[in-house]
């Protein structure tokens, strides 16, 4: 393919995805097919010889189109959204045509210098302390991670390396593996399975702090834990608190939360993956309040800022960057250069797993400019207006229940009865394919979670997919065993 096939081919690529995403609720929102579909609808080995790009795309209906579930429908309500808009498109085609790897300052100096100052409007937005703000001379900032659940495990990472330095000040004769072996981390039973794993690759134990009424972790109990393990001679290190979980968005009371974590030395981190996003709104700001007594924060910038899943902003902001960065610091010969940590300039290889970098920060830059801190918060809000809007549908039937606090875009709900009568309106639910949810477990009970999660999602889908649920639950409850 040459520059003018490109040149060709590439207008016809937009077409193709601008039709996709303006008719893809004409498609059914979940696959109708079972695993292993696509082996033998493709050949077990590469071709030989090149093969056209009409076939290709032929293929693409054929092949990848049945197999897909389409996250940007407005008729999916699973998991959370992913967000996508045309400016981040554009950006992330920008992104891979210029190709950078920018795994230092020298190796694209706009790469990294972007990255650092979109990650500070962000800081901004969400009007965090100051602390957590890079700028020219500031010992914060931030990093745009993979996925949150890479900035969970970076922040536990550099927790224990913390925490281990600290105890070798007092105790040298201790090595690392028994240090290791007497490190007691702390999250919510509520929290995602990504904070567990992290504990599990960080070789640490970790222990599951029980929630109130309202699903959230409070400071007594955390206490209660910390103090048990401390006179079990367990060196507690780390707390993973999350606002916005995945079952049900709850917010941990991190104003009860960060004193204890100040007074027994232990890290903190913050899992806004979901939520975080939301508080560029100030109705939704107050959610932060005690942001100030923590280590890091992470959130997703896809949720709800329009940038979608490769640009994961867990900002891992860090209010004293050398925590991160010490951790993990590698400056082999060739990747040294003069101008590293200067003029505001961040290494910011330091600060995750992989060494390489691609220039993720174009979508933000573009994403930012182009909606505008209104936009962006219309976006929000017209999400969160969605999800009441459901809420009052729900609180309408008194066949069913509302499970928790409905706070942003996510709405628990079940049929008022047992956890099989919902498990199987769920089957019904995923087997007609024209809406998509999956379950949470709530206090031992079954429950269904229905996310606004498309940009396109608009109050008559949400309508459709209520009339749709109730029907479902119709049928299900004349069936004779009901």
């Amino acid at each position: 393919m040459d520059a003018e096939e490109f040149r060709r081919r590439g207008k016809e690529m937009i077409d193709y995805v601008a039709e996709y995403l303006e008719n893809v609720e004409q498609r059914p929102v979940y696959p109708d097919l079972e695993p292993g579909y696509l082996r033998s609808l493709i050949p077990s080995e590469a071709p030989l010889e090149p093969e056209s790009y009409e076939d290709i795309m032929k293929d693409m209906e054929r092949v990848i189109m049945p197999g897909i579930t389409h996250w940007h429908s407005p008729y999916f309500f699973a998991y959370f959204p992913a967000a996508s808009s045309y400016p981040a498109m554009l950006a992330d085609m920008l992104s891979t045509a210029i190709g950078c790897i920018g795994f230092s300052w020298a190796a694209s100096p706009a790469c990294t210098e972007l990255e650092t100052v979109m990650l500070d409007w962000l800081g901004k937005m969400l009007q965090l302390p100051e602390s957590f703000i890079a700028g020219t001379d500031g010992q914060g900032g931030g990093v745009i991670q993979g996925t949150a659940s890479e900035a969970t495990l970076m922040s536990l990472l550099a927790a224990r390396c913390k925490a281990v330095r600290r105890v070798q000040t007092y105790t040298s004769d201790k090595s690392e593996v028994e240090i290791f072996s007497q490190l007691v981390a702390y999250t919510s039973e509520q929290a995602h399975s990504s904070v567990e794993r992290a504990a599990l690759i960080g070789g640490v134990m970790i222990r599951k702090v029980p929630t109130d009424s309202n699903y959230a972790v409070r400071g007594d109990s955390l206490k209660k834990m910390v103090e048990e393990d401390k006179a079990a001679g367990l060196i507690p290190f780390y707390v993973c608190a999350t606002l916005g979980t995945t079952p049900s968005c709850a917010f941990d009371q991190i104003t009860e939360l960060g004193p204890i974590c100040n007074g027994e030395n232990m890290w903190m981190h913050i899992d806004a993956a979901y939520a975080g996003s939301a508080f560029i709104c100030p109705e939704f700001r107050p959610l932060l309040n005690g942001i100030e007594g923590h280590s890091t924060v992470g959130l997703n910038g896809f949720w709800y800022l329009k940038i979608f899943f490769c640009l994961s902003t867990p900002v891992n902001r860090v209010k004293k960057r050398t925590d991160i960065i010490g951790a993990f610091k590698m400056d082999p010969l060739y990747l040294k250069h003069e101008n590293q940590e200067s003029g505001g300039v961040l290494s910011l290889p330091h600060w995750q797993i992989p060494l390489g970098r691609r220039f993720r920060s174009l979508k933000l830059w573009f994403v930012f400019r182009m909606y505008g801190l209104q936009g962006l918060q219309a976006h929000i809000r017209k999400q969160v207006a969605l999800a009441k809007e459901f809420e009052s549908l729900v609180r309408a039937d008194k066949r069913f229940e509302i499970c928790a606090e409905v706070v942003l875009g996510l709405v628990c709900f079940r049929l008022k009865g047992s956890n099989e009568l919902n498990q199987n309106l769920l089957k019904k639910i995923t087997n007609s394919r024209e809406i998509h949810l999956v379950p949470c477990q709530l206090s031992g009970r079954f429950v269904l979670r229905f996310v606004i999660c498309a940009r396109t999602t608009e109050s008559r889908h949400i309508q459709q997919a209520w009339q749709h649920i109730t029907q479902l639950t119709f049928e299900l409850l004349q069936e004779p065993n009901h």
